[in-house]
């Protein structure tokens, strides 16, 4: 009687049909229609660039970059091979990959010690720091510049690769302790108290239930400063001379050279095929670390 019962109380379940599966699918034709769309547009540039990187350099001055779609014997990987001969290119991506690498892992191992205290460790001023914190997010990049270079020249670490890592390391903690401090306190609450009772310590706790717990944040932050990071230009060119990231050496070249399109073009492409390999690397992780904390 109590399995008939049951399956009383089951709820029906109704199988859609095909006619209302069509409708439903073409009620939503113009949404898909439209972000495709969106997606081509967005996408036209950076295949203009890499078409136009695999151009000589007659052919950029007299070939739009489509019509390499109609003589594909027009493409040539020739310029590719003058970049990576060319040493202030080369130089200038192994310097943006450790300035990069620095900028990224600095901050997140601070940003997340940092997060983890702000959550679940009770300690004077708690609050109140982290509303400095917060309040620190809105600081413009613009107006550190000045004071930070005079420091820089005081300490004598201008224009090297350390410079330029601790400048994004400080403008990159508050939003990264921002980030993961929300997804941190959106952690179970059992889960700490049953480690604490198990004996475990503070750091073990951080180390075998935190940091795997936090990895789709952490993964996401890492993202975000490697993008932010790689791509800048001002603060490249205010601390930086001899020591030149990919964007002020392009800058350079650029600058020097306006006509020389067949250097330009590919060490751009180089640029941005880099950050976007790391993005499709952890893209998996990113929309969960953007709605970290959102709930709470």
């Amino acid at each position: 009687m109590a399995t008939v019962a049951a399956e009383a109380d089951a709820p029906v379940v109704v199988e859609e049909s095909t006619a209302s599966r069509i409708v439903r699918l073409l009620g939503k034709t113009p949404v898909y229609i439209v972000v495709v769309v969106l997606g081509l547009l967005w996408l036209v540039p950076t295949i203009g660039l890499m078409l136009t990187s695999l151009l000589g350099a007659t052919e950029i001055q007299s070939t739009a970059w489509w019509e390499v779609f109609s003589t594909p014997s027009k493409a040539t990987l020739e310029n590719y091979g003058d970049i990576l001969e060319n040493e202030a290119i080369t130089s200038a991506i192994w310097t943006t990959l450790w300035i990069s690498l620095g900028a990224t892992a600095i901050p997140i191992v601070v940003a997340a010690l940092a997060g983890y205290a702000f959550a679940w460790l009770e300690f004077p001023g708690r609050d109140w720091l982290f509303l400095v914190v917060v309040a620190l997010l809105v600081v413009p990049i613009q107006m550190a510049l000045i004071p930070i270079f005079s420091l820089y020249n005081d300490l004598g670490i201008f224009d090297t690769i350390l410079s330029l890592v601790l400048f994004h390391t400080a403008f990159g903690l508050p939003f990264a302790i921002f980030l993961l401090r929300n997804f941190f306190i959106g952690i179970p609450k059992d889960l700490i108290e049953a480690a604490r009772i198990d004996g475990a310590s503070e750091v073990r706790i951080f180390v075998r239930l935190i940091l795997p717990l936090g990895l789709p944040a952490i993964a996401s932050l890492a993202i975000f400063q490697f993008l932010w990071v790689w791509n800048d230009l001002l603060v490249a060119l205010t601390f930086g001379q001899e020591t030149q990231p990919i964007t002020v050496a392009i800058f350079s070249q650029l600058r020097q050279f306006g006509a020389n399109i067949e250097l330009i073009a590919p060490a751009a492409f180089l640029s941005l095929a880099i950050p976007l390999a790391v993005f499709f690397a952890f893209q998996r992780y990113f929309v969960q670390g953007l709605l970290a904390g959102s709930v709470k």
